[in-house]
C-alpha cells in the first residue's frame, strides 16, 4: 500500500511516517504543497493532506486529485476549526477529516477503514490467499509470482472489493498516471485471472472491473 503524506510540521511528518512504515505501508512524505502536487499521479492508495502548507494548500491538492481520481481515499488533517474550511474539504471530495492534535492510532484506524484493510489476509479460496501488506499471492502454500502491475491491480481490486474500479482509476493507480490503452488494461486483467484459481474478477462492460468472490465472501 502506497501513501502520500503532506505535512509541513517536520516532527509530526516524521512521526507519522515512522508509524505507518512500521505497519508495512510505503510512504512518500512532503512538507511542501507544490512538490506533493507534482507527485499525486504516482499511483497512491491513500492521500493524507494537511491544509495550511507552503506553496499549494491541501484543499487545492484535493481538488487536483479529484480531477482524475474519484475513488482513492483522501484524509485531511488540520488544526483549523473553521466550519467553512471543513465543509469545503468535504465538498471537494475528502473522505475523512482529522483535527490536530490527534493520536496516530486514530489516523491508522481511518486509513484501514477507508482502504478496507481491516483484514491483513484475504482468503480468495481455501487454497489461495492474498497478503495485503506484502502484496503476495499465495496459492497452494506457494508464493505466486506477480508482476508489479499485477500486484497493484489485485491490491486495488481487493481494496474496492464489491465495487467497480473504473478504467481511469486503474490507469491512474497501476500505470501511475501514464497512459494505458483499454487493450493494455484488459491484457493485464487476463494475466491476473490466470493466476487466481477462481473466476472472481468480473467485467463491468465499458466501465471497468470488480472483484467479487460469492462463494467465500472474503472470510478469513
Amino acid at each position: 500500500m502506497k501513501i502520500l503524506l503532506l505535512e509541513d510540521n517536520e516532527r509530526l511528518n516524521k512521526t507519522i511516517v515512522k508509524r505507518l512504515e512500521a505497519k508495512g505501508y510505503k510512504v512518500d512524505s512532503f512538507i511542501d504543497g507544490e512538490k506533493a502536487c507534482e507527485a499525486v499521479d504516482n499511483g497512491y492508495t491513500c492521500f493524507i493532506l494537511d491544509i495550511n502548507v507552503p506553496s499549494i494548500d491541501g484543499i487545492e491538492i484535493l481538488k487536483r486529485i479529484r480531477e482524475f481520481n474519484m475513488d482513492t481515499p483522501v484524509i485531511i488533517i488540520s488544526s483549523t476549526v473553521e466550519l467553512d474550511v471543513i465543509r469545503s474539504s468535504y465538498n471537494f471530495g475528502c473522505n475523512d477529516y482529522l483535527k490536530k492534535p490527534f493520536f496516530i492510532d486514530e489516523l491508522e484506524i481511518k486509513i484501514e477503514k477507508l482502504c478496507h484493510f481491516d483484514k491483513e489476509v484475504v482468503d480468495i479460496s481455501p487454497t489461495c490467499k492474498f497478503f495485503f501488506k506484502e502484496s503476495i499471492l499465495n496459492v497452494d502454500g506457494k508464493a505466486e509470482h506477480l508482476s508489479r502491475k499485477e500486484r497493484l491491480l489485485l491490491n486495488i481490486l481487493l481494496s474496492h472489493r464489491g465495487k467497480v474500479v473504473s478504467f481511469d482509476t486503474i490507469q491512474a493507480l497501476v500505470w501511475e498516471g501514464n497512459f494505458a490503452s483499454i487493450d493494455s488494461i484488459r491484457s493485464l486483467v487476463r494475466r491476473l485471472r490466470k493466476k487466481i484459481p477462481l473466476d472472481c474478477i468480473e467485467t463491468a462492460v465499458d466501465v471497468g472491473y470488480l472483484f467479487r468472490n460469492k462463494e467465500y465472501c472474503f472470510e478469513s
